[in-house]
């Protein structure tokens, strides 16, 4: 597949603070490209650098084979940006901003065609502040597509938002990739990058520690499978049999509630045996997740 990013030891510096450092990547046309890590971990700066809105300290950066640095004016015609958080025009409608925003480029999409894709055209007369938070992600979203761009980056799209109106937004991602897009996002939701993304880099600390695509990644856990179970009278001769085959662990402190990771499937056949044969009152058997990777590889879970 063609490339339509390519990034090369990109260093950001702020004095003796190392934002991000040496980050090498390839995105590739039509997929879903996800930077994963907590706040602070340098996804933003790394996405604010491709995007030509924060200049490098070192490094190089390629966007549908043109330099940012040098052809910044001509990649903006070609890409669209939602930032991780946008400000409008509190006295103009809908429609208004969207038509201002066209504006600003050679190539541009129907306001009332944008706003009929996330079901705001009863909107297109009202203003910014009558929306709700979900519906303002969901105008952040379009208002990134006015100029009907070959790349989307997408900081952060559902943070703050409640679960129906993410698995909205999760949603309309995959409509947008559906239209032959090529989509960077970041987030910190381990099972929003699952879901959406083909391929995602893990980073810490400003580095990208691992990159693959997801199920890949998460074959990669040290314990790639789990048992969970609920027993409110589980005996240590169990708990010591467990342990032969597993770690054993409870769950938020919940004396009643166990958890159980296993490295390979042997393992957990044997663990299986003994669990039913106590007739647990809860059952559940698993794979390991991206936050199980997140929490082996950086030591902490990602609201830490």
């Amino acid at each position: 597949m063609a490339k339509v990013i390519s990034v090369k030891n990109l260093t950001k510096k702020y004095g003796s603070l190392i934002a991000v450092n040496s980050v090498s990547f390839d995105v590739e046309r039509g997929e879903i490209f996800g930077l994963l890590g907590e706040n602070g971990a340098g996804k933003t700066t790394t996405l604010e650098m491709i995007e030509g809105l924060r200049k490098p300290t070192s490094g190089e950066i390629a966007v549908l084979d043109c330099d940012i640095v040098k052809h910044r004016d001509a990649v903006k015609e070609r890409i669209g940006v939602q930032l991780q958080s946008s400000a409008y025009y509190q006295f103009l409608t809908l429609k208004e901003i969207l038509d201002l925003f066209a504006s600003f480029y050679l190539k541009h999409v129907s306001a009332i065609e944008l706003l009929k894709m996330v079901e705001l055209e009863s909107k297109a007369k009202s203003l910014i502040g009558s929306l709700s938070g979900g519906q303002k992600q969901r105008f952040s979203i379009i208002a990134s597509l006015v100029n009907d761009p070959e790349v989307v980056f997408l900081d952060e799209p559902t943070t703050g938002l409640d679960p129906i109106a993410r698995r909205n937004l999760w949603d309309l991602i995959t409509e947008i990739k559906n239209k032959g897009k090529t989509i960077i996002l970041t987030t910190h939701y381990m099972e929003e990058a699952e879901i959406l993304c083909d391929r995602v880099a893990i980073m810490d600390s400003g580095k990208i520690l691992v990159m693959d695509e997801t199920y890949k990644l998460i074959k990669k856990a040290e314990f790639p499978f789990s048992i969970s179970f609920i027993d409110k009278k589980l005996a240590q001769k169990v708990i010591d049999e467990l342990k032969q085959f597993s770690e054993v662990e409870n769950v938020f402190g919940k004396e009643s509630k166990y958890t159980l990771k296993i490295k390979n499937q042997k393992n957990m056949n044997e663990a299986l045996k003994i669990i039913q044969s106590i007739n647990p009152e809860s059952l559940t058997v698993g794979r390991a997740t991206l936050e199980d990777l997140f929490i082996e590889l950086t030591g902490k879970s990602i609201g830490e």
